[in-house]
């Protein structure tokens, strides 16, 4: 989510939510020879190698839309690995493509149910990430993001942009929707 201004965050985050800690992060995506992911619209599906200076992992990410057309969850797979440029050979030799880099430093807080992550974006400038920790399997995901942007919103952080394109995305396409694209994402 985009926030027009995050200082009421900021400041609630450092009086009562608890620093997690700070990263940088490289994340690589990838297309899958099997599939164009970049196809459909809006993207569903994005495979990352995310490298960091403690840790590498890849990771599978499979958005849902609900009946409203709109997306509010999705699926997600992901492990560390131990050597994220035998991960790249892998994927070169399976005919994988590379997609596009994003290069982040992320923040991270806990906060009761949320992990709260402030990103700064190389190339596309900072930004809010909220998700839900709390480990209840019978919740309703519409709920839980409708409840996160009404708390955010609770804070005085302005104008808040949610939108689930996501970093590749808006780097790969700019920050306005392909000609076909449909509302909600």
């Amino acid at each position: 989510m985009k926030v027009s201004d995050s200082a009421g965050l900021r400041k609630f985050l450092a009086e009562q939510a608890e620093f997690r800690g700070e990263q940088h992060q490289i994340d690589e995506y990838f297309n899958p020879p099997h599939k164009d992911f970049l196809a459909d619209e809006p993207v569903a599906e994005w495979l990352r190698l995310r490298t960091t200076d403690s840790k590498q992992s890849i990771n599978y990410k499979q958005w849902h839309a609900g009946d409203d057309g709109v997306t509010n969850h999705c699926d997600e797979y992901e492990t560390t690995v131990e050597d994220a440029s035998k991960v790249r050979k892998i994927f070169a030799a399976l005919g994988f493509k590379p997609l596009v880099t994003v290069d982040k430093l992320r923040k991270n807080w806990r906060y009761q149910n949320y992990e709260v992550s402030m990103d700064s974006v190389k190339n596309l400038g900072d930004f809010v990430e909220i998700e839900y920790v709390g480990g209840a399997v019978d919740l309703d995901p519409k709920q839980i993001t409708d409840e996160m942007v009404e708390w955010l919103c609770g804070l005085g952080c302005g104008q808040v942009e949610r939108d689930f394109r996501g970093y590749p995305y808006w780097l790969l396409f700019g920050n306005k929707p392909r000609a076909e694209a449909r509302d909600g994402r």
